[in-house]
């Protein structure tokens, strides 16, 4: 059930070398004996997937990505256990339609990798990096019509205020929307480069140990292409759903905002009694959905964090459907 278009993957070389996160834990939480069936549902270049489906000769796998190139080196990785992988682009929110298209009535496992893979970052023409010039696109999907571009372009003071307080957590939010406004009434910015460099004349440079601020724009601008909040929200739900008894959901995450909603998530849906606590016994009924199999937040230990500096803020959380 292939959708995405094999045009998509035009570097076959792979220069890089993508490193997935957590692996141990990842392999952990989601080893099940004998037949299973696992959604992967943000594949990336198929990491974390290739490691479950060689751990487990009965496994079957359905991966679902945005990007129609990450899918294309995902095929490739997989290719040893081609006969139990469906591959399918589409949004990790529409993870229970498309399973249902796989014939898939539920699931035993669900993995969730929320962030920007390697390549992604790597390849200026993308314009997820600020590090390396290239266009303001920043789009997971190019099918989509919204760019950041048109956001940085278009968008009102207001909005942009908004995203860059509320997703990128910057400091002075206010000030960088209507000084950018400014700038781009009298020349349009065009490139990652031309917006970073303002951004840090405007703001200045982050002090030693602080992230630079033109990531923190940066990511405000990528959460906003990608809708991925509510995308993640609806994910959740998704796949809450498709769990069958006993599944399990993993979830890695690398910002705040992110693992703040998969921990009230967690946090709501393990939750047994609602009623009033000064009622003296419960009337309410109410049984939990989940249980916790990461009672704290789980990172990345020291011997991977040598290896792999970018998994430095990943944060993993994980639960099984009552």
């Amino acid at each position: 059930m292939k959708s995405y278009c094999p045009d998509d993957y035009v570097n076959p070389a792979e220069p890089w070398q993508h490193v997935p996160v957590l692996p141990r834990e990842v392999a952990d939480l989601l080893h099940f004996e004998g037949a299973a069936r696992i959604v992967d549902g943000t594949l990336g270049n198929g990491g974390h997937s290739a490691i479950l489906l060689q751990a487990n000769p009965q496994l079957e796998l359905l991966g679902i990505d945005r990007d129609g190139a990450a899918l294309g080196r995902a095929e490739k990785r997989l290719a040893f256990a081609a006969g139990r992988v469906q591959l399918q682009r589409g949004a990790f929110s529409e993870l229970k339609a498309i399973a249902a298209m796989a014939g898939w009535p539920n699931a035993d496992g669900i993995l969730l990798d929320i962030g920007v893979s390697s390549p992604q970052l790597d390849d200026g023409g993308r314009g997820f990096s600020w590090r390396s010039n290239g266009p303001l696109d920043m789009r997971m999907d190019n099918r989509s019509e919204l760019t950041a571009s048109r956001i940085v372009n278009r968008w009102t003071e207001a909005e942009l205020a908004r995203i860059f307080r509320e997703y990128g957590e910057v400091r002075s939010a206010g000030k960088l929307a209507a000084r950018l406004v400014e700038r781009r009434n009298r020349q349009p910015f065009a490139t990652t480069g031309e917006l970073a460099a303002f951004v840090e004349e405007v703001l200045g440079r982050s002090r030693p140990g602080v992230l630079p601020t033109p990531t923190l724009v940066f990511q405000a601008l990528r959460i906003a292409v990608n809708d991925e909040l509510n995308e993640l929200g609806k994910a959740l739900e998704a796949a809450l759903e498709l769990l069958r008894p006993g599944g399990r959901l993993v979830v890695i995450s690398f910002h705040s905002l992110e693992d703040r909603l998969v921990k009230n998530f967690f946090r709501e849906r393990a939750r047994g009694c609602i009623c009033p606590p000064q009622l003296p016994v419960c009337v309410c009924g109410h049984r939990p959905e989940l249980k916790l199999l990461t009672r704290h937040v789980v990172t990345v230990a020291e011997d991977e964090l040598a290896a792999n500096r970018r998994a430095a803020s990943a944060k993993l959380r994980a639960a099984e459907k009552c």
